[in-house]
């Protein structure tokens, strides 16, 4: 079983779970875990290969694919008796939790999408294809400092940046080789999994300077029933690194809206 760690306010309050993206930990959480305590129970998962994760998935399969990694999640939920959960996760974290609802959307009340994936445009498609190229002979710190720097450019990006690339020098070669291939024919698998909406309240956080995948979440959330977008200003990939209390305060009262907890309306994005 992948690690996890919870933090239980009480049986009466609901649980939310957080995964996080590709290179990342759960650590990446940090900036939300005081706000989140006072009104739920909580749920941390390292996904595999990640974080503490490397010392409990035991022996790594040569190949993941992305139900595996959400089964992984839907084990942890089994096995601590959590009947539903509402879900936070960012970036390619979002895929996973979009997969959970549609193996067992009886375990989602509400999903938070932050730095959403629905989508890779032109850029990313040919960095995805140089990375393909090099992997073999390219360490692969190397080209995930690029993907950072590309994904998240600017100045007041450099909290995020550095955060994520300080989490990937925890993998291991070989287990960002496994993450990497996700990416192959990732376009048609997201196209496929967009065309199913579930029934379940959806409200997608993005920084108003998330160029690579912005234009893609707008457009999928103009088409979908029961999801919102949220734009954070002044705010790149990793909406909750760069904006944590304006982020807090969104997704809090989003969560507990979905929960009979009070009025909450999402500002126009």
């Amino acid at each position: 079983m992948i690690h996890y760690k919870t933090y239980i306010r009480g049986d009466a309050y609901e649980w939310v779970t957080f995964v996080h993206g590709a290179g990342g930990s759960s650590s990446i959480w940090h900036k939300q875990i005081k706000a989140y305590k006072e009104h739920f129970n909580i749920l941390l998962v390292d996904l595999r290969g990640h974080g503490k994760s490397k010392q409990h998935a035991g022996k790594p399969r040569a190949k993941y694919t992305f139900e595996d990694i959400s089964k992984d999640i839907i084990e942890v939920l089994k096995h601590e008796n959590i009947a539903s959960t509402h879900f936070v996760a960012v970036s390619l974290g979002t895929i996973i939790v979009q997969i959970i609802a549609e193996l067992a959307p009886q375990k989602i009340r509400s999903m938070v999408l932050a730095g959403a994936v629905t989508k890779l445009n032109l850029r990313s498609q040919i960095l995805i294809a140089l990375g393909n190229l090099v992997k073999h002979i390219v360490p692969y710190m190397w080209l995930y400092k690029l993907f950072a720097w590309v994904i998240m450019p600017r100045e007041r990006h450099r909290e995020s940046r550095s955060l994520f690339v300080r989490e990937a020098k925890k993998l291991c070669q070989k287990e960002f080789k496994r993450w990497f291939r996700l990416t192959y024919g990732i376009n048609a698998f997201l196209a496929e999994l967009l065309t199913k909406e579930p029934a379940i309240p959806a409200l997608f956080i993005m920084g108003d300077e998330d160029y690579m995948f912005l234009p893609s979440v707008q457009s999928c959330v103009s088409r979908r029933r029961h999801a919102q977008l949220c734009m954070l200003d002044n705010c790149g990939h990793v909406v909750n690194v760069d904006q944590p209390e304006e982020f807090n305060r969104v997704s809090i009262g989003f969560i507990r809206q979905q929960a009979g907890g009070g009025q909450y309306v999402v500002s126009p994005a």
